[in-house]
């Protein structure tokens, strides 16, 4: 659905717990989230620190739809 949504010319941003798979279905902008039973978040943290992963995942998300790619791109922590 990725490469589909981004022939119209929308980017999309692929958060993804097993990047490996991301890139085999084509997406241009890939996030590794968390891990897989709990993408956006740790249940091990407090509420206010699994709403912090969120958020810096969110604002990753906006700044890589703002870049321009011209291959796949993972956006590691540091991005």
């Amino acid at each position: 659905m990725v490469k589909g949504i981004e022939k119209y010319g929308i980017p999309v941003v692929h958060l993804a717990t097993v990047v490996p798979i991301s890139k085999t279905i084509g997406a241009n902008r890939i996030i590794p989230a968390i891990g897989i039973p709990y993408p956006l978040g740790d249940p091990t943290q407090s509420d206010e620190d699994s709403y912090k992963i969120r958020e810096k995942l969110v604002k990753r998300a906006l700044k890589a739809l703002q870049t321009p790619v011209s291959e796949q791109t993972v956006f590691e922590k540091d991005f």
